[in-house]
């Protein structure tokens, strides 16, 4: 390289002379071609750094994962072992409560609707048959007649009083699911179609089915309908409720009844009230909700969190005491779980509660013609919350001329508070005007004379044959079709006429 030097002596005259680059200079430069800061560290040792702090997200995929697998296995294992008990087992496995309760009851067949089958509902009563006061006290939604033993055995045990608490069909000791028959079109589906075929070359044999692929190039399946047994839970709403009222109310010779409404009953039955006002002599609203229910539908409803509430006794009473009862008490909450989580009757509290009417106006209802001059009482929990008691106030009012009284309890019954609600009930129903009943004769035609006359004895032997090991509630259902007495096993130990 050539530097060039410009000496300017004079304005008007340059000088130009050329000098040589010293080879020092150029060896210092190509040494140095970057100035070196010896305090900055090796540029070669950030990357190293960085790849030792950067987190592997494949770690926590795989934990998470993990963890999943291992909540979602134990959600199935519970629920498995909930919901697929043999009826024999489960019974047998029932805690000391429940076993006494389901020995002291019996059960009478219901249909809940048209081209069903007849479902068993449980039942319990004390009293006389021939009493004035017959009172039939209805649960609500997620509860049973556990709950209000004690109250029948108070009021049974009253003067000229018979009174009756059932299970509903899908909760307690009554059946929770029924077989249906369902019919569909076969091979709507890939799969169905296979299966179809298959069902169809096994009735006519395998070499129909190699002719039909010689011949066509396939094997020819007719379009058909599909009928299929299913097991579903009892949903019961309004209709069914009421369907089921009115044949308890007839088989068991309960009319005009005293009804007693326990939480979402109210709801349920409001239709039915209206429609048979004539059955009915009073009603009772024990703690009822216009349109919920006092167990949360998310405990039972929810996958996930109804196998935790159903499957860990403490959970569950965490949940009882904080939405149900005031005082949890350890053998009453497990009857409760044991019979909520027993033949999925989870299932059917859930189709319960999602058939409740939200939309039910009390103030509408209570001024109808037909339920205008019924006589109406309303009990509810003094100590639950002060908008609980407010709500109990608003109820009594929008029921015209009600009469308003507190217990001590919370919204589900328990036994330190049965006897004051069987008192408050005894005080009303006993204030009623005593109820006439009609007699209705019907003609028998000459040919069956003998065969009703020989049934009816054949009845009279067996409900005095059971009678005395039943004391208190054999005879009142002793001549009635539908019943039949229940062991302390309950395994079939009994009887249909």
């Amino acid at each position: 390289m050539i530097h060039v030097t410009v000496h300017a002596c004079c304005p008007a005259m340059a000088i130009i002379t050329e000098e040589p680059q010293s080879p020092p200079q150029l060896r210092h430069r190509k040494s140095n071609p970057k100035p070196h800061n010896p305090a900055s560290p090796p540029s070669t040792s950030t990357p190293s750094k960085s790849a030792e702090t950067t987190v592997n997200p494949f770690h926590f995929w795989f934990y998470f994962t993990l963890l999943v697998s291992l909540i979602t296995l134990s959600c199935v294992l519970i629920s498995s072992s909930l919901s697929h008990q043999d009826p024999k087992t489960w019974f047998l496995s029932l805690p000391p409560l429940l076993r006494r309760h389901y020995s002291n009851g019996r059960t009478l067949k219901v249909q809940t609707a048209l081209n069903h089958p007849q479902v068993e509902v449980f039942s319990i009563q004390q009293g006389s048959i021939d009493a004035d006061s017959r009172v039939l006290i209805v649960h609500g939604a997620g509860c049973s007649s556990f709950s209000f033993q004690d109250v029948v055995r108070e009021l049974g045990s009253r003067k000229n009083v018979r009174a009756v608490a059932i299970d509903l069909p899908g909760s307690g000791f009554s059946d929770k699911s029924v077989v249906v028959m369902e019919e569909s079109l076969g091979g709507s589906d890939p799969i169905s179609k296979m299966r179809d075929v298959y069902q169809e070359i096994r009735e006519k044999g395998l070499f129909w089915g190699f002719d039909q692929l010689v011949e066509q190039g396939y094997v020819e399946n007719e379009v058909k309908v599909v009928k299929r047994e299913r097991v579903k839970p009892i949903e019961l709403g309004s209709e069914e409720m009421g369907r089921v009222l009115g044949q308890v109310v007839d088989s068991m010779d309960l009319a005009p009844v005293d009804l007693v409404l326990h939480d979402s009953a109210l709801g349920l039955s409001a239709n039915w009230i209206s429609e048979n006002h004539g059955l009915i002599r009073s009603v009772v609203v024990l703690d009822g909700a216009r349109s919920g229910m006092a167990l949360p539908l998310w405990a039972v409803g929810v996958p996930v969190v109804r196998e935790i509430v159903l499957g860990f006794r403490f959970v569950f009473e965490m949940v009882l005491g904080k939405c149900c009862v005031k005082s949890v008490v350890a053998a009453e909450a497990e009857a409760h779980r044991v019979l909520l989580k027993g033949r999925d009757g989870a299932s059917a509290v859930v189709g319960m509660g999602k058939k409740l009417n939200c939309s039910f106006d009390l103030s509408e209802w209570s001024s109808r013609d037909s339920v205008r001059g019924l006589p109406f009482q309303v009990i509810w929990s003094g100590g639950w919350s002060d908008e609980w008691t407010s709500e109990g106030r608003q109820m009594a009012d929008a029921l015209l001329q009600a009469k308003f009284v507190t217990h001590s309890g919370g919204r589900w019954m328990q036994e330190h508070n049965s006897e004051e609600v069987a008192e408050s009930i005894y005080e009303f129903v006993s204030s009623l005007p005593k109820p006439s009943r009609e007699v209705v004769e019907e003609t028998i035609p000459n040919h069956s004379q003998d065969k009703y006359t020989a049934k009816n004895d054949h009845q009279h032997d067996q409900g005095h044959g059971h009678g005395h090991s039943h004391h208190g509630h054999a005879h009142g259902l002793g001549h009635h079709e539908h019943a039949g007495y229940m062991d302390s096993y309950g395994m079939g130990h009994g009887y249909g006429m």
